[in-house]
């Protein structure tokens, strides 16, 4: 059995095992076999209904944070008078994230596209060989556009709330500890989650589950690293708020903390000879 197919192969998301949990794939374009080999138009071409997907998945996502946000933090909202207390609303705000995170994954378009919407997953997997360079940088496009358009579509909808001191479109920010911490958090928890991404999404047994665990990584990081940094992971989540609200304080740290526990994740990841290269999204090795 092999996991998401190279060009002659079946595809699959990273999150998703057709053998253990029955679902159909679809083949790719018939292209050149090599990684290198093809260009950014074959790419465009071949793949741009995933760049579409991954932009709408964004999108959604974004958006969904900004409502969350207003719902829990808006100074006339009733959930924020009946819950109280900072840390209820943390785990509230961490429950909400978790599930839109894991339909998102489990969606057809996540399980077509692959469920990135992170830009440092995405350039991750390309440093693992996983995913070529062009179709890497129109899923980051997508993804940064995505973001964008969906904080906008927010403002659009909700002008009166999401805009509001404390609310501030979900942008994320250093906690009261400065950020030093902050990128120490960013890059902790986004180690965790690359590492339980690959772990679990390479062992048949429990890749069916993959998207439950990223689910609760995200409600949990929400609820207790959310005082730390905001609890990004994503550079695009962090980007597309600030720019909104031209927040640009400390949003390096969004960049380099993701990616940098990432890289440091990939960097650990043990190679066997037995996987081999994929033509996108090679979300998970291929394993034979």
């Amino acid at each position: 059995m092999r996991w998401c197919a190279a060009h002659s192969q079946k595809r699959v998301s990273f999150l998703t095992f057709d053998r253990a949990t029955g679902l159909r794939v679809q083949h790719w374009p018939n292209v050149s076999s090599g990684l290198e080999s093809g260009s950014a138009i074959d790419s465009l071409r071949s793949h741009w209904p995933e760049y579409v997907m991954e932009a709408g998945e964004v999108a959604l996502y974004l958006f969904l944070m900004c409502v969350f946000a207003s719902l829990l933090l808006y100074p006339a909202s009733p959930v924020r008078h009946v819950v109280g207390s900072t840390l209820g609303l943390r785990v509230l705000m961490g429950l909400a994230v978790g599930a839109t995170v894991a339909a998102i994954v489990m969606s057809p378009w996540g399980k077509q596209s692959g469920g990135h919407f992170n830009p440092a997953l995405t350039l991750a997997l390309c440093r693992l060989g996983k995913m070529n360079f062009p179709d890497a940088l129109f899923y980051v496009t997508a993804q940064f556009s995505g973001a964008i358009g969906g904080v906008w579509f927010a403002r659009y909808l909700l002008p009166d709330t999401v805009g509001r001191h404390g609310i501030r479109y979900a942008v994320t920010a250093p906690g009261v500890r400065g950020s030093a911490t902050a990128f120490l958090g960013e890059l902790t928890i986004s180690f965790v989650l690359m590492s339980t991404i690959l772990v679990a999404s390479n062992r048949e047994q429990v890749a069916r589950y993959t998207p439950y665990f990223v689910g609760f990584l995200y409600a949990t990081f929400t609820a207790l690293e959310a005082p730390l940094s905001g609890m990004s992971m994503n550079p695009a989540r962090s980007f597309a708020p600030a720019l909104h609200v031209s927040y640009w304080h400390a949003l390096w740290l969004y960049f380099y903390g993701a990616n940098s526990g990432n890289a440091r994740r990939c960097g650990a990841f043990p190679a066997r000879s037995q996987w081999s290269p994929s033509l996108l999204r090679k979300t998970a090795p291929c394993q034979q």
